[in-house]
């Protein structure tokens, strides 16, 4: 995935602009009712939802702990491309973002294989509409979505639970 190529799609359909943007600002409300979903429902693991809560914490703490040590200026500060939405101006690496929901998703991939790839896919293509918006980096999404995860695989062998 190049920068260049991708950020060249932005603002050539009006209507995938506003999918891209949309994505980018709301997919997380579709994390959060899996997860109410799945805490409320009575055949589903209360392990997993733990487990899944536990890999938000730790994707928090990593992003914070990165953050501390590593800055790399947003594409929009760097290369002045525009953004299709307001961003912040701290450090590209990680993207928030897709750190939360790939940590989520692969945590839940786990226990449920299918639930668990829908989220993946949902995952990469919240990563893909923040490249989209200009507000990262395809690398960035690329290592933020390797180190989420690879936190829902250490808890995963953490917890020891079969799938």
């Amino acid at each position: 995935m190049d920068f260049r190529r991708l950020r060249g799609y932005g603002r050539q359909s009006s209507f995938l602009d506003n999918l891209m943007i949309l994505i980018s600002r709301k997919i997380r409300y579709v994390y959060f009712f899996v997860m109410v979903f799945l805490w409320l429902n009575k055949n589903c693991h209360k392990k997993m939802t733990h487990d899944a809560l536990l890999s938000l914490l730790a994707a928090l703490v990593t992003n914070r702990f990165i953050k501390l040590f590593y800055f790399r200026p947003r594409p929009f500060v760097k290369r002045r491309v525009g953004i299709l939405i307001p961003s912040k101006t701290d450090s590209s690496f990680p993207s928030k973002h897709t750190l939360l929901v790939f940590a989520l998703s692969s945590t839940i991939y786990f226990y449920k294989r299918a639930l668990g790839s829908f989220l993946l896919g949902l995952s990469l293509l919240t990563g893909v509409s923040r490249v989209w918006v200009g507000a990262h980096y395809p690398s960035d999404i690329f290592g933020s979505g390797m180190i989420g995860f690879f936190i829902g695989l250490i808890l995963h062998k953490r917890s020891g639970t079969q799938s």
